[in-house]
């Protein structure tokens, strides 16, 4: 798994990396649709890029599979067999949750920084922004999907950094992707709504 699959623009693309994003791009294309099924692709792929993330020392990443796998098992029972039914996340929630995040950055940067991990406040709060839009897409939040769109950006610069150049395509392809996934829940919360 660790071995190079193929080399683009002199980068050495692992069979891990490849075959974590292969089944990120998949879980997250299944998301966007609202499938239950997207839940098993995401454990898959955050159990695969767990141990790709801890071998670049990016542990808050790598942490965050963990966190990804929980919710997988969490939206798969959660969810109705039918998919998610996407709705608001109260307005009053979202500060506290912008908030929380900061509040915790601050308290994880100076941890990373004393483990040597290799990026600090910046995976942190990625950390905890990714933390925030999966609970809002397991609770099936239409909110989720332009947290994903700001984290997705964040990492695509974090992993671009870090010279991660086959990752650094996958969450620019995220990126956008967000930014559908936003489109289509909501349109989907606005049909259950005049369907009613």
């Amino acid at each position: 798994m660790f071995s190079t699959f193929f080399t683009a623009w002199g980068y050495e693309v692992s069979y891990l990396e490849f075959v974590a994003s292969v089944a990120s791009l998949i879980g997250v294309g299944l998301g966007i649709t609202t499938k239950r099924i997207t839940w098993p692709w995401w454990a898959i792929s955050s159990l695969l890029y767990g141990i790709f993330f801890l071998q670049y020392k990016l542990y808050a990443s790598a942490a965050l599979q963990i966190i990804f796998i929980i919710a997988a098992v969490i939206g798969w029972y959660g969810w109705e067999p039918t998919g998610a039914k996407p709705g608001p996340f109260k307005n009053k929630y979202r500060l506290y949750t912008i908030a929380g995040i900061l509040v915790a950055t601050l308290a994880l940067g100076p941890v990373l920084k004393s483990i040597g991990a290799a990026s600090t406040y910046v995976d942190a709060i990625l950390f905890f922004g990714s933390f925030a839009a999966q609970l809002l897409m397991v609770y099936e939040k239409y909110d989720s999907w332009p947290m994903w769109l700001v984290v997705d950006a964040g990492y695509t610069a974090l992993y671009a950094s870090q010279g991660l150049l086959f990752t650094t395509l996958l969450y620019a392809v995220f990126t956008a992707l967000a930014a559908m996934g936003w489109s289509s829940w909501y349109a989907a919360h606005r049909r259950a709504i005049r369907s009613l």
